[in-house]
């Protein structure tokens, strides 16, 4: 489970990057009944954070980057931004964006490409604690890495992060799936999974690429919310056997994220 108490590993925050920030922050007001607001200092169409029931869940913000598509940015926990990014280059990834402090002692940030390609950032906190809900209808409960090598990547975030892997077999006899759980935590903790895919299944260009997972009471009525407000279904709703009832979903300027009923709320 994903909490608001993130070990060094875990996921702690995570923002959009959209072409309009205001069109992005309607839909997703929509959709899970977030409210939005610019951050301090921030003029409208700038970076804007998100809350459900006044508790920070995530952000939006422009497209800063060259040549860069919307898509969602999971960020990790690090106790130092700067060895991680020494970390990431000795593993053989990239450093985007070197970490940058953000605020009046808010905390740092780095941006990162893992050796397949997939972006993703971590979050070094000192007075912003990142996410200040989680695991909770409206709020992210899951991260899910698409990669075209799945031993590869386990290796590299091993190397990066320490977090252990487990793997088990996908229902229907569709490959494998990895668990993830940061360094020296319990199955408890278990924070998301990773799949090896083929390049024509990703889009994209082919590139791997992170998503985050967000927790429903309802999928099918969530993802009828998406639709009805411009995003489409790539797949689902669909219950998939010991996970849930979930939906593939892209909100309207392409950025992926999954809706999801955890079986033991479809069972009641």
């Amino acid at each position: 489970m994903i909490t608001t108490d993130p070990v060094p590993g875990s996921p702690c925050w995570l923002d959009l990057g959209a072409p309009d920030v205001e069109v992005a922050a309607a839909f997703y007001r929509a959709v899970f009944g977030w409210q939005s607001a610019s951050r301090g200092g921030q003029e409208a169409g700038g970076y804007t954070l998100f809350r459900l029931d006044g508790s920070a869940v995530g952000a939006v913000g422009p497209l800063t980057e060259d040549g860069a598509r919307s898509a969602w940015t999971l960020y990790f926990h690090t106790p130092d931004a700067d060895a991680t990014a020494r970390a990431v280059e000795r593993a053989g990834g990239a450093v985007r964006v070197a970490p940058v402090e953000v605020g009046a002692d808010d905390g740092w940030f780095a941006l990162f490409t893992d050796p397949q390609g997939a972006r993703f950032a971590v979050w070094q906190p000192l007075k912003d604690p990142g996410l200040q809900a989680a695991d909770l209808p409206g709020t992210l409960c899951w991260t899910e890495l698409y990669t075209t090598d799945a031993a590869a990547a386990q290796t590299f975030y091993s190397t990066v992060f320490g977090w252990s892997t487990r793997d088990m077999p996908l229902p229907g006899g569709g490959g494998t799936y990895t668990l993830l759980t940061p360094a020296n935590r319990g199955e408890d903790r278990t924070h998301g999974g990773l799949m090896e895919v083929a390049a024509d299944f990703l889009g994209r260009g082919g590139t791997p690429y992170w998503h985050p997972v967000f927790a429903s009471r309802d999928c099918d009525a969530t993802a009828g919310l998406v639709t009805g407000n411009g995003g489409v279904l790539s797949m689902g709703p669909q219950t998939v056997e010991g996970v849930g009832r979930l939906a593939v979903c892209t909100d309207p300027a392409g950025a992926e994220f999954v809706v999801l009923t955890p079986e033991e709320e479809t069972t009641g």
